[in-house]
């Protein structure tokens, strides 16, 4: 039985949400939750994992500390169980559960050769483990992470990685043979490259133009999981050396490296403008916001292999950070201050789209803009929402009143409806 927020958290009203939503860090200031594709509420739900930054108002240096923290969702205490070196501003630390509440996977890094690695920590007795390789995101059972490489990410993305001297952020050369897709043995601890941007580049299917590496070179970006752990999503970037726009190229793998594929090419996701890929519930598919056919965003959706390309809906506008429910027919969603679907005022809705009809309702509406967002959006504040393991509840982040804050909203009834 999940627990009552009523107990132990403040109501949020604001704008009138039509779904019940509390904030769970009302006293926790600077808080986030991870990403949209992993849910910070524990597979018990009783628990909230979050990471806490150390201030709001600067961006971070090498070796500041962020903390780990866990909200109590029972008895509403929140308990701070590991400080990190090893974060960034827009996914913390990648705090993240594994299968059960007693295994809880986030990076650290050691200031001295300024090496990240993972870490899981059991944060009901305080047995920690530290792992040879990095977290960005882990398997549902919990026996493998994967991930790029972290001190590379800031390349493609400002505030994904971590935070490392300048002059020690490795720089690739094309489609480099030694950096890729690491994936690291959660049990024994143990790390290896998956596949590089080499073999990606020379096997996958369609195939990749092989002078595609000119004139720039190939980073790491998201990786995910499948629902099932049979295969990942990789995010691979290029970055010109002129200076210009980067592409994204989505590639999939079985999870030994075998059966590359590119599912969304640069061609499609780069040229006609997208963002925001991920699995859906069947694990034979990715979907993602996609300009598809010129008349704005819309969410499509294709095989892992490439194939059955498509809109999900012919009319539904995409937005934001999208997650389609077991169902099959709902998708949560949240939306950037500046697409059409916010409010224009720094308030952003939280989305719930309903494939089969084409209705869509704004459950919650936020306010998302901090007081400083860095020179490069580094400090933004996105909703990422994210279902709970029960499939009923969202938690998501905000910035009501000059500070990050998560909340959880209850769709149970709206689900139902």
């Amino acid at each position: 039985m999940l627990p009552d927020l009523d107990a132990g958290f403040p109501r949020y009203t604001d704008f009138d949400p039509i779904v019940p939503v509390w904030c769970v860090t009302p006293d926790c200031d600077r808080t986030i939750h991870r990403f949209f594709d992993t849910s910070p509420i524990s597979p018990s739900g009783r628990y909230v994992a979050l990471t806490r930054l150390p201030f709001e108002d600067r961006l971070p240096r090498p070796g500041d500390v962020a903390e780990v923290a866990l909200v109590d969702l029972t008895t509403g205490e929140v308990r701070v169980v590991a400080e990190t070196r090893g974060w960034d501003t827009q996914l913390g630390a990648q705090v993240q559960w594994g299968p059960t509440d007693g295994r809880l996977f986030f990076n650290d890094l050691h200031p001295g050769d300024w090496r990240p690695f993972g870490i899981v920590l059991n944060p009901l007795t305080g047995e920690r483990g530290e792992l040879e390789g990095t977290v960005y995101m882990v398997s549902p059972d919990g026996r493998w992470a994967a991930s790029p490489c972290l001190r590379r990410t800031g390349i493609v993305q400002a505030g994904y990685g971590v935070i490392v001297p300048p002059d020690l952020v490795p720089r690739n050369d094309g489609a480099p043979p030694d950096d890729g897709l690491y994936v690291t043995d959660t049990g024994t601890g143990t790390s290896r490259l998956l596949i590089s941007f080499r073999e990606i580049l020379e096997t996958a299917t369609p195939p990749m133009a092989r002078d595609a590496c000119a004139g720039g070179d190939f980073h790491g970006f998201h990786v995910k999981w499948t629902p099932d752990g049979e295969r990942l999503a990789f995010v691979m970037r290029w970055v010109p050396r002129d200076g210009g726009r980067p592409t994204s190229d989505l590639i999939t793998t079985r999870t030994d490296g075998s059966e590359v594929h590119v599912a969304i090419p640069a061609a499609e996701w780069s040229v006609k403008g997208g963002h925001h890929p991920n699995w859906c519930p069947d694990g034979e598919r990715v979907m993602m916001n996609l300009n598809i056919a010129g008349e704005g965003m819309r969410l499509v959706s294709a095989r892992y292999d490439g194939s059955d390309y498509g809109p999900l809906h012919p009319t539904l506008v995409g937005s934001g950070h999208p997650s389609l429910h077991p169902d099959g027919r709902h998708v949560i969603t949240d939306s950037y201050p500046g697409e059409p679907v916010a409010f224009g005022d720094g308030t952003v809705p939280i989305r719930l789209l309903d494939l089969a009809t084409g209705g869509e309702r704004t459950l919650v509406r936020v306010p998302s803009v901090p007081p400083f967002t860095g020179p490069r959006g580094e400090l933004r504040v996105d909703p990422h929402p994210a279902w709970d393991y029960s499939f009923t509840r969202v938690a998501f982040n905000a910035c009501p009143d000059g500070t990050r804050r998560v909340y959880v909203a209850d769709l149970s009834e709206a689900l139902g409806a």
